[in-house]
Parts: C-alpha cells; structure tokens; sequence
C-alpha cells in the first residue's frame, strides 16, 4: 500500500491511496474459505461446496467490503501519523468506473487543512470583569420577600394597594376560566391598578389584555395559553374577585433564621444582612463570569484572523448531515456555523499553547461536588464519600453528562487564562446598575 498526499494549498490537499492485490488478497481469501465451510448451498454437502462457485457468489462483496476497510483504516493512521489537523472529514473524489476485477486500486481524497495562526489575548481595549455587588436596597428587597413569604395571610374586606387577589379571568368566547392569585404590581399601567383599588369579593371588574403585563409569560400564567395564543392577543376578559388578602410580614426572630439557615447559623438581623449579600454575590460571579467569558470569546472571534477552506467545508456540509443538501442549503449552513467554527480552532489553539488538560479524577472531582451541593439544597448535609462516589458514578455512565461537565471544566480553566493573560479591567457596580449596562433598562 502507499499513501502520497499533494498540497493544492495552504488549506486544501488532495490525498491518494494505492492498495496493491497483496494487501487484501490473502484476507478475501481466508474470509470466503470461511465462507465454503458454511455455505448452504442446494445439491452440496455443507462444507463441500466448490471454491470457485463461492467466488462466483460472494468474492466480489468481500473484496468490496475489505478494501474499503483497509482504505479507511489507512487513511485514518496516514492522519494521526503525520498529524494533519483536518476540517471535517476526508471526501472521497466520485469514481464512477471501478474495475473490481483488476489487481490493484486507487482512491483519491480531498482534505480541508486547518489553518496557522496566532492567538493574542491581550488587545488594546480592555475588556470589563463586573464586580457585582448587593447593595442596601437590594438586600431589604430579600429580607422583605422573605418576611412576606413566611407571613401569615390576612382577609381584607376591599382590595388595597399591596393585597393579594384570588379570582378567575374569563372570556366565554375564548374558553378562558382560569382562577389565579395576583398583586397588583404586576400590572403594566396605573389606570390597571386604579380598577382594583377599593373592589371588593364578588366585583366584577373589566380588562383589556392588549398591555395589560410587561411581560407576555404573566400573561399566559393569568389567562392559561400558550406563547402563540397570547402573542398580539387583544380581547377583553373579566376577572371576578372571590378572595382578598393581605401578607402580614413575618417576625425577623430566631426561629424564621433557623427555618431559613438551620439552627443557629444566623443569630442577628445584621448576620442575616450578611448571610444574604455573600449568597447572592456568589451568584452574581457566576454571571459575571459568563459575561466575561461571552465578552472574551467575541473578541476573539473577530481580532483573530485567518481563512479557511471554504469551497471544501461547503462542500463536506452538502453530505455531513442527515439529509443532503444542495449547493445553496450548504452554503448557508456554512455562514450560519461560520463563527462557531472559528472560535472552535481559537479554542483547540488556547488549549493546546496553554496545556489545559482535564483528567479522569478532575471530572469525578467535579461531579461529586456538584451532587454534594445539590444534596445540600435539600437538607442532606452528611453524605458519606461511598454514597458520593456511587452517585457519581451512575451521572458519569452518561457519556453526554461526562462531556458536558469535561466541557464546563475546560471553561472554567480557559477563563482562569482570560483574567490572567487578556486585558481585563474590573468595575464594581450593584445589580441593578449591572443588568441595565449590561441588558438594557428593560
């Protein structure tokens, strides 16, 4: 067998394979002496039949069948031994004339070759890390949520500004009955509230449900519809009042703290105070962080240049997928991963210059944290290392979970990188201040 290959270019290559009879022949020949001994053939004794005859019937399918395997297999072994970073895969060039009686073959593949270059993390420009702290405003808003949440419920004879109403939205012509609880800072605009205020159990009140919520999911919770029914929904629903009640806020003493904290863990309003702003910050990193690493990854994308075999990748994504594709469908489909692409080569680059590795133990680590914090969400606070380590063991028989977490791994590793090597300057702001720089003042 020999293997040559020709660079078309710095991103393309073509690769020939040549498979010579003594490559395959002595194994085509053992698979239909195998064959012979099992063949049932009419008017032969099993075992008896003539060789010639198997051929006849089964040599063109085996020879068939054994090329191929040994061209695949050569193939792959041509590509880790030279170590060719290829796109895709390998596309055989179409033959429409094979002569599978001759002694020897030929078989040419295209190759789409990754390209060469420099991944420089530290840009002009700095990139912001978010500090994002809880401010004094947003803890009470918690220690308020808290205390109505534990509170007791009280009935209120007409409905105020901070009741808690229970009734039904109906409209007979669309089949809406749905009984719900509601406040009345859900509502989009005052007029809304002004209708409520003063009604009492058993009123009828009229609504419009064209801006009646900010947010269409309140909407579709109020009414019971799904996202299409609701979206540009314009009619008019009545909401009669069964229920008022107003929320009596709970006592700040040690028996709410312990309901929240366990026994003795928060002692004072002001530990209670502290106890908030460090869960809620720690939260906050892990969206810091994404953003970081969203930030990162875009400026990556575009500071880092190179091209890449695009004719070739169109090409391969014609076949790549369940369904063919034709020239158009492929050349969009490249566009629309076009970005993801690069940053899998920048990625693959950081990695391989950085030597971020993820072993075994590290994702068995990561698991049997991750399974003890969320056992501790629940109140299991002492489970044994063997309880653990059986746990983790079924999560890990998934291999999308094990790649998932390997992934989540090499994210975390990589951002460790970003905040070391890029240029990164920090600005510390509340939550609030964060989602509005950050999403917009919606």
């Amino acid at each position: 067998m020999n293997i040559t290959r020709e660079n078309v270019d710095a991103l393309n290559a073509v690769v020939k394979v040549d498979i010579a009879k003594e490559d395959y022949s002595e194994k085509v020949e053992k698979i239909l002496s195998d064959y012979r001994k099992t063949a049932n053939i009419p008017g032969f004794r099993k075992g008896h039949v003539p060789m010639g005859m198997v051929k006849k019937q089964y040599g063109k399918a085996v020879l068939v069948d054994e090329v191929n395997k040994l061209l695949q297999d050569a193939l792959n072994k041509y590509l880790t031994e030279e170590k060719l970073d290829v796109l895709g895969q390998p596309l055989p060039k179409p033959q429409d004339d094979i002569n599978w009686d001759a002694d020897g073959f030929s078989f040419e593949f295209e190759l789409g070759l990754a390209p060469e270059f420099e991944v420089k993390l530290k840009g002009k420009k700095a990139i912001t890390h978010y500090h994002i702290v809880a401010d004094d405003k947003m803890i009470d808003e918690q220690i308020e949520r808290i205390q109505k949440q534990y509170g007791k419920l009280v009935s209120q004879e007409d409905v105020e500004k901070d009741s808690e109403i229970t009734g039904a939205f109906k409209n007979e012509e669309r089949e809406i009955d749905n009984t719900v609880s509601l406040t009345l800072d859900k509502f989009k605009g005052k007029a809304t509230e002004k209708k409520f205020i003063g009604a009492k159990p058993g009123d009828v009140i009229a609504l419009k449900t064209k801006g009646l919520y900010d947010d269409e999911h309140e909407l579709m919770h109020a009414l019971k519809l799904g996202k299409d029914d609701v979206d540009g929904l314009d009619i008019e629903v009545t909401f009669t009042i069964t229920e008022i009640n107003k929320r009596e806020l709970a006592d700040l003493d040690q028996e709410l703290f312990d309901k929240l904290f366990g026994k003795d863990t928060v002692k004072t309003v002001t530990e209670l105070r502290d106890k908030i702003k460090e869960d809620a910050e720690k939260q906050f990193v892990q969206q810091a962080d994404q953003k970081l690493l969203n930030d990162v990854t875009e400026y990556l994308v575009e500071s880092t240049k190179f091209d890449l075999p695009v004719d070739f990748l169109t090409k391969w994504m014609r076949t790549a997928g369940e369904k063919e594709l034709d020239e158009v469908q492929a050349r969009e489909e490249y566009e629309k991963s076009e970005k993801g692409l690069r940053y899998q080569l920048i990625e693959g680059k950081l990695i391989t210059d950085n030597d971020i590795q993820v072993t075994i133990d590290d994702i068995k680590d990561h698991a049997r944290d991750m399974i003890k914090a969320q056992m501790a969400q629940f109140g299991q606070m002492n489970a044994s290392d063997k309880e653990l380590d059986d746990i983790a063991a079924r999560v890990l028989s998934n291999q999308d979970e094990a790649r998932r977490i390997s992934e989540q791994l090499i994210s975390q590793k990589l951002l460790a990188i970003y905040k070391e090597k890029a240029n990164v300057k920090v600005k510390e702001l509340s939550y609030e201040k964060f989602v509005k720089e950050v999403y917009g003042d919606k």
